[in-house]
């Protein structure tokens, strides 16, 4: 790798895993539903024009109900779920337990014929991946927060289903544009509900800053950068940082809301990390098991980009 792919590694590794910790000051003072409106509202107006003035909107069109049900999926309700989640999980917590994303994307792609090779390898790395998620819960979280525990490994699901829905149905389809468009089709889904939900009074600053961080460094800017890296260093390396993101939560969340350390948390965490690895990597007569990408992130378009790339030069 390049000094520009360490680069921009480190940067997405650190973007898509500070969204805990402000999600969790944000909803101290907003309501989950409010948040998301904010967050999408922002994004879409840094992604709309961009992918309008490029030409990235009207491919979509002729696939509005697929880019529907992935904007369902990926966004609209994970990013509601998550911060409703989070008002009563800390955000260390949180972020370790999306760290089973890979994990889901795996059997997802099992249960629906994507993948059917089921060697010894996967299967060990499913169970010890399921043993760390439940190290992780059982060691960390009480009997009343089970209810925020099923929130979030809804959104898990959602975040393991989003890509493959998009590497099958929509591959072709410029990313900027669907995520454009998915956040735009959030922020009118929830207007109606989280307009009058909105502070009467002025947030406080961090608050303000926390919505702001998570609208264009974790949403409009992560996209570009997470793109750029795929074209520097590949699909493949490019989703490394699934495994990183949810170690800057735990630390983020220690060392700045002072939430726990515990040992649950990092036996789960390791469990969880060595399962996904052995339940996704690919064999020499495989394809990758499933996407591993970050929260609200996948590499659709700059994909089929980068392959169609690499075989014209191989070819030429």
């Amino acid at each position: 790798m390049t000094r520009r792919g360490w680069a921009l590694f480190a940067a997405m590794a650190v973007i898509w895993g500070i969204p805990y910790l402000l999600i969790k000051i944000a909803v101290g003072e907003m309501t989950p539903a409010s948040l998301v409106l904010l967050r999408t509202v922002i994004g879409a107006a840094l992604l709309l024009p961009v992918a309008a003035a490029r030409g990235w909107l009207a491919p979509l069109v002729p696939y509005w109900r697929w880019v529907l049900v992935y904007t369902i999926v990926e966004v609209s309700l994970p990013w509601f779920l998550l911060a409703d989640g989070e008002r009563r999980l800390s955000s260390s917590l949180t972020g370790l337990m999306i760290a089973a994303v890979p994990l889901i994307a795996a059997v997802l792609q099992l249960l629906t014929r994507g993948d059917d090779r089921l060697d010894r390898r996967r299967v060990i790395g499913l169970l010890v991946g399921m043993i760390g998620v439940a190290v992780l819960v059982g060691l960390n979280v009480s009997f009343k927060d089970l209810g925020a525990v099923a929130e979030v490994s809804l959104v898990a699901i959602g975040y393991a289903a989003g890509p493959i829905i998009i590497a099958r149905r929509l591959p072709s389809l410029p990313a900027v544009g669907v995520v454009a468009a998915s956040l735009a089709l959030t922020a009118l889904f929830y207007a109606p509900l989280a307009v009058p939900q909105l502070p009467r009074a002025l947030p406080s600053g961090q608050v303000l800053l926390a919505v702001l961080i998570l609208a264009v460094v974790c949403t409009a800017l992560a996209f570009v950068l997470f793109f750029a890296l795929i074209g520097e260093v590949g699909p493949v390396r490019a989703t490394i940082i699934t495994y990183f993101n949810p170690a800057v939560a735990l630390l983020l969340g220690v060392a700045v809301l002072h939430e726990p350390f515990t040992l649950g948390a990092v036996v789960g965490f390791s469990l969880i990390l060595a399962g996904s690895v052995l339940a996704t990597r690919r064999t020499s007569t495989s394809a990758p098991a499933g996407p591993a990408a970050a929260p609200s992130s996948s590499s659709w378009g700059a994909v089929a980009r980068y392959r169609r790339v690499r075989r014209r030069r191989a070819q030429g």
